[in-house]
């Protein structure tokens, strides 16, 4: 080999070896930054796979691991034999920057990788006055008993790599009577607020609170406002319930209440994006206040994979609001038996007996409630495949709370 064929081969490790440092770099920046919540759809999509329209829905639970969850391998083609150059300063570079990334990791960094098993700890029931709540008892021990199985099932071979403190946005805390209350918009949540201004000693009736100090007065702390030790603290000590809706009862009440009254968020921001975007031939009026958006046209904004905005946690899957594979609530409560159960769960917290949950609707008093026949009325605007794909939509959910499939 002439002097001119040594430096070339040369010159060629050195590139190469740029190069690789160069993609393992920014690969490790990629990992660090990826969002909890990209790896939490990811997971869902893969873990339950829809089968095609038509096909009969089941859950795929049982499917083997999805793809892409593994450690990324990085393989480097041309070589052949033993332990080769490049190879060597490959797995030095390598842990080179792993020693980098862990010395310069954020705090934030600690809050990735949780992983709280839905453990089926006993109700504690010693602040339960009399009998009569035997079959509310019965019912919660069904409705978690079902859940711990989903989830004991869905979570058998992995964590999910969330931050804690995403995790935990949507829960309210009481702590006079150690109450966590994961909000789940459109099924109580405006007079669960008001119980827990109560509970907290902010307000003497829940019937006196307005709907603005209700969800603009910041009367209420979040579990993501306290520090770590906190959170954890609350998370293993205090009563943990949610409170959930039939998906499609669900929405189709979210919509009636942002879209079909006059609202000075809803129609300027989702309202214009949708109605440009879906409405053909959509008049000046329209398109400058955003009013008037039909129940199709939102629903083909909820299942386009490129919405023009993104998505509102009053239409939000329970399965991202409140994650409840991860955090083992105490209590699940049904909007369909609200006052039961609500009832029941302020004898669980020792509330005081005076204090019954408030029965009253929030706001447009003057409409009825949104139940299965509304439902039904609305969806017929829809296509077989808009309903299946609603549907699919909002195919955890229904599994999760064990809530009956829609004949769509």
């Amino acid at each position: 080999m002439n002097l001119r064929q040594v430096f070339v081969s040369v010159l060629m490790f050195g590139v190469a070896g740029l190069l690789l440092f160069m993609y393992l770099q920014a690969w490790i920046e990629e990992q660090q930054t990826e969002s909890g919540d990209k790896l939490q759809q990811q997971i869902i999509n893969q873990d339950f796979m829809l089968p095609p329209l038509g096909m009969p829905r089941r859950a795929a639970w049982s499917g083997s691991a999805p793809p892409g969850l593994s450690k990324h391998n990085v393989t480097v083609s041309g070589w052949q034999g033993k332990a080769d150059p490049l190879s060597v300063v490959a797995a030095s570079l390598v842990s080179q920057l792993a020693k980098k990334q862990k010395m310069n990791e954020s705090p934030l960094s600690h809050f990735r990788g949780v992983y709280l098993p839905p453990a089926l700890h006993p109700l504690n029931k010693t602040l339960v006055k009399d009998g009569k709540w035997k079959d509310g008892d019965n019912t919660q021990e069904k409705r978690r008993s079902f859940l711990h199985d989903f989830c004991k099932k869905y979570n058998s071979r992995k964590k999910l790599q969330t931050h804690l403190m995403h995790l935990v946005s949507r829960i309210y805390v009481e702590d006079r009577h150690k109450v966590l209350y994961c909000e789940v918009p459109k099924a109580g949540c405006s007079n669960w607020k008001r119980v827990l201004m109560v509970l907290n000693g902010l307000a003497t009736s829940a019937h006196n609170i307005s709907h603005d100090d209700v969800h603009y007065g910041k009367h209420l702390r979040k579990l993501d406002s306290y520090d770590l030790k906190g959170i954890y603290t609350r998370l293993n000590t205090y009563t943990k319930t949610i409170f959930v809706r039939d998906p499609m009862e669900r929405l189709v009440s979210a919509f009636r209440d942002k879209f079909e009254h006059p609202n000075s968020y809803y129609h300027p921001v989702f309202g214009k994006a949708i109605i440009k975007k879906y409405r053909h031939n959509a008049n000046e009026e329209a398109l400058k206040t955003g009013s008037g958006v039909k129940f199709k046209e939102f629903i083909q904004y909820l299942l386009d994979s490129h919405r023009p905005v993104g998505m509102d946690i009053h239409w939000e899957q329970v399965s991202k609001l409140c994650y409840p594979c991860l955090i083992n609530y105490d209590f699940i409560g049904k909007f369909e038996t609200l006052e039961e159960d609500a009832n029941y769960f302020l004898q669980l917290v020792g509330a005081p007996a005076e204090l019954k949950f408030p029965n009253f609707k929030d706001r447009h008093s003057s409409d009825g409630r949104t139940n299965a026949e509304v439902v039904k009325q609305y969806f017929k605007e829809l296509s077989k495949e808009e309903r299946q794909l609603t549907y699919d939509f909002y195919y955890l959910d229904y599994l999760m709370f064990n809530y009956t499939s829609p004949i769509v």
